[in-house]
């Protein structure tokens, strides 16, 4: 069991090293922990980072599988593997997500949660619609564009995508009826009538654990691009807080 647990320790970190180390000491790189594949625990953990596609990389050089080409190649950020034909890029996922919901998103949803920028710009380029919504479930929550994914990120990693989005088209001006955060996870939030501006804001609530300045950061930059002009930020950090 310490193995399994140093092995998802290494997931959460995003450390490629401890992936390699803990296979090598015997851990199987397909047998289910806790109920599920170690592919799927490192693909729906917390952690955004530059890493993470290394660490895909360690799990499918030890006979993990993806089990989808296309997935594989937006994980991994292989905009050439997503270009190979064949694929069939307009299909839907349903995947588990530490944050905005990926079930029933198309492949841009995907590309955008983890920042995979080739992909996502090769995905633009073969012409699928940047305004694509997410399936929308039996209480009408969903129905997100990809752009929802990258407003408020872990660590905000996924600011190059948001950016990426917006010179590319991104409706600013979309309200949802709501946007499940966390689905499944202890954390899960619903967040209700909810544009990407506000959506990005919700980054200042405890759950989702983001920091004051990127939040405005990324509120800034989105109303200044649908509005022509920046904001006001008052009292950043919150200063009272610290009283």
């Amino acid at each position: 069991m310490s193995l399994e647990y140093d092995l998802l320790g290494a997931f959460e970190c995003h450390s490629p090293e401890d992936i390699s180390r803990a296979l090598k000491a015997g851990i199987s790189p397909t047998e289910p922990i806790n109920g599920k594949s170690p592919m799927m625990s490192l693909i729906e953990m917390y952690t955004r980072s530059a890493d993470f596609a290394a660490c895909v990389r360690v799990l499918l050089d030890a006979g993990a599988t993806v089990g989808d080409p296309l997935l594989e190649a937006i994980l991994l950020d292989d905009d050439a593997a997503l270009r190979r034909p064949g694929l069939d890029l307009h299909r839907r996922f349903h995947l588990e997500c530490a944050y905005t919901s990926l079930h029933g998103v198309s492949a841009l949803h995907v590309a955008a949660e983890y920042n995979s920028v080739r992909c996502l710009r090769a995905l633009l380029d073969l012409g699928l619609d940047i305004n694509n919504r997410a399936d929308i479930d039996d209480e009408g929550l969903g129905g997100q564009t990809a752009l929802f994914h990258t407003v408020n990120s872990n660590r905000n990693y996924c600011r190059p995508a948001m950016e990426i989005l917006v010179d590319a088209g991104a409706d600013l001006s979309l309200c949802l009826k709501g946007v499940v955060w966390a689905a499944g996870f202890d954390w899960e939030t619903v967040c209700y009538d909810v544009t990407p501006i506000s959506y990005a804001q919700y980054g200042l609530i405890r759950q989702f654990q983001r920091t004051e300045e990127q939040t405005y950061s990324n509120i800034e930059y989105l109303y200044r691009r649908k509005h022509g002009v920046a904001p006001r930020i008052r009292n950043v950090p919150n200063k009272y807080l610290a009283t």
